[in-house]
């Protein structure tokens, strides 16, 4: 086993490879655990149904912010998940200009029926590390997602409300 203070600092580009390869094999998993619900959702569509079900409600500008698209876009995308019942959408009690969107019971369910597929592939998947790295990698994407602004899955509340 190798003492990681006198280990050689990673190249960047190993690293980003590293990353990208990875990330295509989660989106990969995340394809099919949302095909296999049978819902018409897209991967954007799923990442904001995600969004609210971590951060709760939201209004339209904070959620645009969230899922990286401009504010019109974030309009037609909830108004299509308002469409399909997953999300619903209420005019706030402090300012009735503002709207808040949150998920509905059914985006609940698709959010809860998705990450349950996930996390029994991703099991599947870590089964292949061997248990002496397995802490370092924790380590390691509990950083990457922090660094990203992700609530960590366990932390993530049922019971949001608007």
């Amino acid at each position: 086993m190798h003492d990681i203070d006198s280990a050689p600092p990673v190249d960047r580009d190993d690293m980003v490879d590293a990353v990208l390869t990875a990330s295509r094999v989660l989106v990969a998993i995340a394809a099919r655990s949302l095909a296999d619900v049978g819902e018409d959702v897209t991967l954007t569509q799923y990442r904001t149904l995600v969004i609210l079900a971590s951060r709760g409600p939201q209004n339209l500008a904070a959620l645009a912010e969230a899922v990286a698209v401009t504010p019109p876009t974030a309009s037609r995308l909830c108004e299509r998940l308002v469409r399909k019942g997953l999300v619903r959408r209420r005019t706030d009690r402090n300012d009735r200009r503002q709207a808040r969107i949150a998920l509905s019971e059914a985006g609940q369910t698709l959010v809860d029926a998705v990450t349950v597929r996930r996390r029994q592939e991703i099991t599947d998947l870590l089964a292949s590390i061997p248990a002496e790295e397995q802490r370092s990698v924790v380590a390691a994407l509990r950083r990457l997602s922090a660094g990203a602004g992700e609530v960590p899955e366990r932390d993530w509340s049922s019971g949001w409300d608007l």
